[in-house]
């Protein structure tokens, strides 16, 4: 990691330690803490009364994202979810509550602050299918091919080796695993110049990359299905956006994808028993209708 990558780190590191904090120390009123002051366009605002309700009022305070990925991540029963950057832990509880007992949430920060507030977000809710893990998104400290969802909350967008995050990502999917990742994406038309014009790194816009770049990006790790969708503006040229992918269900570089021989059956009973039928055809592409 060169220098400068390291210096944006400890001010990225710096930033949402001191929100930690505020939340942490701040919350005195009898209606419990305020949410951290940011734009419209990102945190608490992007999620229902009925989620918010549901959740720790620090969890909820705490929220600094750009979108909603539980709201996109077509999360089940029984589904083991790893969060990137999972702050205060308001999408890690959200996603717990998701899978059920049988499923588990996982929450990766490199904040001591974020992660001691997500503990006692964790406490407070009583979610026992829960573990945060302290760590950076680029070296995630999960074995290989052990979960089934990735979701992440515009913080993919901080990182300074965005490759890395998505081969890591890759890698702790199982075969047929997806992500659901809400992010800032830039219009392939801003320099990288224009888009640090338009906010600090920090901010979530400096660091975008643009709609090309990301899908580029995803592709060179391995991930197939790719859609990158735009929710709402967030600066000039600056969007929020759902980004959707899937890792093909293979036998390793090269090979024919698993479990085709049974998708275009009337039964469509995948011959994988781990997938499901859905998960099947779109990762095969084999043109099933349901």
């Amino acid at each position: 990691m060169t220098e400068q990558s390291t210096d944006l780190r400890e001010t990225v590191r710096r930033r949402y330690a001191a929100a930690a904090v505020q939340v942490t120390e701040g919350g005195t009123a009898c209606c419990g803490p305020a949410a951290i002051e940011i734009d419209d366009n990102f945190g608490s605002a992007l999620y229902t009364g009925d989620e918010r309700d549901t959740l720790p009022a620090d969890a909820v305070a705490a929220s600094l994202g750009c979108g909603n990925p539980t709201a996109v991540a077509d999360l089940h029963e029984g589904d083991r979810v790893l969060d990137l950057g999972s702050g205060g832990g308001i999408d890690v509880l959200l996603s717990a509550r998701r899978v059920g007992p049988t499923g588990k949430a996982y929450g990766l920060d490199m904040t001591e602050e974020m992660l001691a507030l997500a503990l006692a977000n964790q406490k407070k809710a009583g979610a026992t299918n829960v573990e945060f893990l302290k760590g950076t998104i680029e070296a995630i400290p999960l074995p290989a091919a052990t979960i089934d969802v990735v979701i992440s909350n515009c913080v993919i967008n901080l990182s300074t080796d965005k490759q890395a995050v998505f081969t890591e990502t890759y890698r702790v999917l199982v075969p047929g695993g997806r992500i659901g990742i809400s992010d800032v994406v830039a219009d392939d038309t801003l320099t990288p110049e224009q888009r640090a014009e338009r906010g600090d790194y920090v901010g979530c816009i400096a660091g975008a990359l643009s709609f090309t770049e990301y899908r580029t990006g995803l592709e060179a790790a391995g991930f197939m299905h790719i859609e990158i969708t735009a929710t709402h503006s967030v600066a000039d040229g600056m969007h929020s956006a759902i980004v959707r992918a899937v890792k093909p269900l293979t036998n390793g570089a090269g090979a024919a994808p698993l479990a085709t021989a049974a998708c275009c059956t009337p039964a469509e009973e995948a011959t994988d028993p781990a997938a499901t039928p859905a998960e099947t055809k779109a990762a095969a592409a084999c043109g099933c209708e349901s």
